[in-house]
């Protein structure tokens, strides 16, 4: 059984009430087609279970087989230190299918950016390096494909289905 390493803390994107009785992580590549089959779930899951659910999001991205993962990866944590790496990440998964440098650009320009703080923070070394700390934190972990989870700590290894995650956060 696969644990956290290391447990949610301020290096992480979370959403969610700080104190709830369930924790999900999911480890992600914005360029992998089951993370974007699963973010609808988990944001249907998200806002069902509001203020009982903390949700982080940690990067993993592959990028032997995705390309753009981490160069996404970092516009969405050069997005965050204006403190829209939710909008980021939402606006990058919503339009997978057509993501690409550009169109990164275009996301920053859309959920209000203020543009030449994003270039300067994309050029910047520090968010690749925390990045890579994220995919290091997973590799620790156990994670070894995207999407990944882990409930209160402990990786879920259940189908990436609405009613089974729903079913095991529950427990």
């Amino acid at each position: 059984m696969s644990k956290l390493k290391p447990p949610i803390g301020k290096q992480d994107h979370v959403r969610g009430n700080a104190n709830a009785p369930v924790s999900l992580v999911e480890y992600g590549d914005f360029q992998c087609p089951h993370c974007g089959e699963a973010y609808p779930i988990i944001e249907d899951i998200v806002r069902e279970l509001g203020h009982d659910l903390r949700f982080a999001y940690r990067h993993f991205p592959l990028s032997t087989a995705h390309p753009l993962a981490l160069s996404a990866a970092i516009a969405a944590e050069a997005a965050g230190r204006q403190r829209k790496f939710w909008p980021m990440h939402h606006k990058i998964f919503e339009n997978q299918a057509s993501l690409s440098i550009e169109t990164l650009w275009e996301f920053g320009t859309i959920i209000g950016l203020d543009m030449k703080q994003f270039e300067k923070d994309i050029n910047d070394r520090a968010l690749e390096e925390k990045v890579q700390d994220d995919f290091e934190s997973g590799v620790r972990s156990g994670v070894n494909g995207t999407p990944t989870f882990f409930i209160n700590e402990i990786r879920y290894n259940g189908g990436h289905d609405r009613d089974s995650i729903m079913a095991a956060l529950q427990k």
